[in-house]
């Protein structure tokens, strides 16, 4: 009988892309705690604005101003914005699975790449079911089915632009504290924005923010679907904000997993 070697050999990108992805899903279905509040406190706020400023906020503007319409797009990015499995990724840091994972040949950026797919996967999922109360609240959108789904589209890219922040402060931490408090990120494009009120209801140094907010021209986009029609304008202006969001984000991050591989290595 001969022996043979046997050497490790690399798979290809997308089967390591898919392992890595499955494997955070199959995570968060378990763990459904971990997204829940994610998107009941925004669905929460959605319905007490409405039900608390609508008259108020429509009295002062023009006939046929929809403050439900408005506001729908504020309840999508606060649900999507911060989700991730960043939390996840600091346990297997902890307890060494990532040390582990960079023993094997697999893809060091499928590392990240497999966690942002599962995390668009879910904030696409946690889009629908504010697509959904805004249908019975009685918003209809100008741009039809297939605004719709851009709108779900568009909510999802958002969240996964965001998702390189969390990331970045867990590869650099490893610290489950650090990650929770990513969120607090979001609050300055969250509020110094048209969340509340469009921009030309702001003054001062609020309206000047709000020209350089990215969150300003996703919203923009986000609404035009629900009430403007086919916006190419908006539409582009969105996808821009996403990108420089993303660019900066993911930057982060992967600078972030460099680090965090040469210290294995």
């Amino acid at each position: 009988m001969t022996s043979q070697n046997i050497t490790a050999r690399k798979s290809g990108f997308f089967h390591d892309l898919g392992t890595v992805a499955l494997r955070a899903l199959r995570l968060t279905a378990r763990d459904p705690e971990a997204i829940g509040p994610a998107l009941i406190i925004p669905l929460f706020f959605l319905v007490v604005n409405i039900g608390s400023l609508q008259s108020f906020v429509e009295g002062r503007f023009p006939t046929g101003f929809d403050f439900k319409a408005f506001q729908l797009p504020v309840a999508v990015v606060f649900a999507v914005t911060g989700v991730s499995r960043a939390g996840s990724l600091v346990t297997d840091i902890q307890d060494g699975y990532l040390d582990r994972l960079l023993l094997t040949p697999v893809r060091r950026a499928t590392l990240l790449l497999g966690l942002m797919v599962a995390d668009f996967t879910v904030v696409c999922i946690m889009t629908i079911p504010v697509v959904l109360l805004g249908l019975v609240l009685g918003i209809t959108y100008e741009t039809g089915i297939l605004g719709m789904m851009l709108f779900v589209l568009i909510g999802g890219l958002w969240g996964l632009a965001f998702t390189g922040f969390p990331y970045a402060i867990a590869l650099k931490t490893g610290n489950p504290t650090a990650v929770n408090n990513a969120f607090l990120l979001f609050f300055p494009f969250a509020f110094l924005t048209t969340a509340y009120v469009p921009k030309q209801a702001l003054t001062g140094w609020l309206s000047t923010i709000a020209t350089y907010n990215p969150t300003t021209y996703l919203l923009d986009a986000l609404r035009s679907l629900i009430s403007g029609g086919w916006n190419i304008t908006l539409l582009a202006k969105g996808f821009c904000a996403i990108a420089i969001i993303g660019g900066v984000s993911f930057s982060m991050a992967f600078a972030a997993l460099r680090g965090r591989v040469s210290r294995n290595s």
